[in-house]
């Protein structure tokens, strides 16, 4: 080895890993204005064989390549499962909005979440005192529901998981067996006046973690629609019921 060699690796000691790591930092065209030393420079491989730094970039940039590519992918991906739900969405809205009657209204829903949103279990649940009410919902008292699902209704949002067996059995009574996971979201237009359930065989295909955004706006419809319905109801059966003779 040469006495510059060794007075050169002798210098290089007595400069620190921080200090190159600064001056690179602040020097960002270091390796522009001395491209012979990216030439010289080696790493160790995986496979034990050194490679140059550039090639080292270069593997590490590919990396990062196919990762960018795949989180676009998965973004894409979203954008048009979010862009067909918004599609369901909006026919069913619309749908729902040209109904006159609650009856109308509960087959339109039921009809849109079996074969537009192709949903396996779904229940409309609805409050009221008025037990000759007649529909394709279940009517039971608001206290009824409220020992049975006061947790789910007090959240007064949309909730995804998995239920204890009594709330299954309630919500969706014969076919609670086969339910693993739901989607319930209360109906409040002012006062709670009913709950939407949703449910999949799949115990992960409604998770915590779920976004409600488009369940929460089918909510909101039917908190708008829902209640005038049944007091029209209510009052067109208790004009047409038979009348006490005193």
């Amino acid at each position: 080895m040469s006495t510059k060699d060794k007075s050169g690796k002798q210098a290089a000691r007595l400069i620190t890993e921080q200090q190159v790591c600064e001056f690179l930092s602040v020097e960002t065209d270091f390796f522009d204005r001395h491209p012979e030393l990216l030439e010289s420079l080696e790493l160790p491989h995986e496979s034990g064989k050194a490679v140059s730094l550039i090639e080292r970039q270069i593997s590490v940039l590919r990396e990062r390549n196919l990762e960018m590519r795949s989180r676009l992918n998965n973004l894409l991906e979203t954008a048009r499962a979010n862009d067909k739900l918004f599609e369901k969405t909006k026919r069913l809205v619309l749908a729902l909005l040209e109904t006159a009657t609650l009856s109308k209204a509960i087959d339109t829903l039921y009809d849109s979440l079996k074969n537009d949103f192709q949903i396996e279990h779904h229940k409309l649940i609805l409050f009221s005192t008025e037990n000759s009410i007649k529909t394709p919902a279940k009517i039971v008292s608001l206290d009824q529901g409220s020992r049975a699902i006061g947790g789910l209704l007090r959240s007064n949002r949309a909730t995804c998981g998995v239920l204890r067996d009594e709330e299954l059995s309630f919500l969706f009574e014969d076919q609670a067996a086969a339910i693993k996971s739901v989607a319930v979201v209360p109906l409040n237009n002012g006062n709670t006046f009913g709950v939407l359930a949703i449910g999949s065989s799949d115990p992960l295909y409604y998770k915590s973690s779920m976004g409600t955004l488009f369940l929460s706006y089918i909510a909101e419809v039917l908190n708008r629609i829902v209640p005038p319905m049944m007091e029209q109801m209510a009052t067109l059966q208790a004009l047409s019921a038979p009348q006490k003779i005193s």
